[in-house]
């Protein structure tokens, strides 16, 4: 008789928002899964091997398999990724920065995790999303995450338009991202684009020492300076 193989599990591991002791936003139950997963998929070989270390240093790096997974990755190697959760391997799953599978490309690995009939193991984290929207003020009842809003200028215009109808239609506020060195120049463009009495909140550098998180009208934004260069943030508008 044929020994029976039981699945792998497919753990979410959340990661830091940047460069902080893990353990002070992290708990203890991700220091404990490191501990015993061996098999990664991440987006960065080089930057998943340094939080390992960070947060379990007796770890023997020679003895991880990592897989990496980011947009140059085919669909193809998918399979190859999961399968030794097949084996009755546990594997560990984490973005580049906190949450895997939200707004990163591991949801596609969780996905295919489902219908494998894997079972899939959230572990709680950082979420920069939620972490600004709880700090925001605004509608925590109703939300939408949009992503990145379009390069090309009038098509950005018209979206921040849309969203900001929608935000006084739905009474939902709205939440977007930047490419950290285009900060600057978005935050100018919600000024000039928005209506004054809308709500705008920037919330930068969550859960760092440089943490910056304000809630004012474009009118009032007009008047203010925030140095937004580079550092990662969360943009949420909702029209009054």
């Amino acid at each position: 008789m044929k020994p029976v193989i039981l699945t792998g599990k497919l753990y979410l591991i959340p990661t830091t928002l940047g460069d902080n002791n893990p353990l002070d936003v992290l708990p203890y139950t991700v220091k404990n899964t490191i501990e015993h997963i061996d098999s990664y998929i991440v987006e960065n070989e080089k930057t998943a091997r340094k939080f390992i270390k960070s947060i379990c240093p007796e770890k023997v790096q020679a003895s991880l398999s990592i897989s990496t997974l980011n947009k140059r990755t085919e669909v193809s190697e998918f399979e190859q990724m999961i399968f030794p959760c097949l084996n009755g391997i546990d594997i560990g799953l984490m973005s580049e920065a906190g949450c895997p599978g939200v707004a990163d490309p591991g949801a596609a690995i969780v996905q295919l995790a489902h219908k494998k009939g894997i079972q899939v193991v959230p572990l709680v984290g950082p979420s920069s999303i939620l972490m600004a929207m709880m700090a925001s003020g605004m509608n925590g009842q109703s939300f939408a995450f949009n992503g990145y809003l379009p390069i090309d200028k009038q098509d950005k215009k018209n979206a921040l338009k849309n969203y900001e109808r929608l935000s006084f239609e739905k009474n939902q506020s709205q939440l977007f991202i930047e490419t950290p060195y285009r900060n600057t120049k978005l935050l100018e463009d919600l000024v000039n684009f928005l209506q004054p009495n809308t709500l705008l909140c920037i919330a930068a550098d969550i859960s760092l020492n440089t943490e910056y998180i304000k809630t004012q009208t474009v009118a009032q934004w007009k008047k203010s300076t925030v140095d937004l260069h580079n550092r990662p943030a969360i943009f949420i508008i909702h029209k009054q």
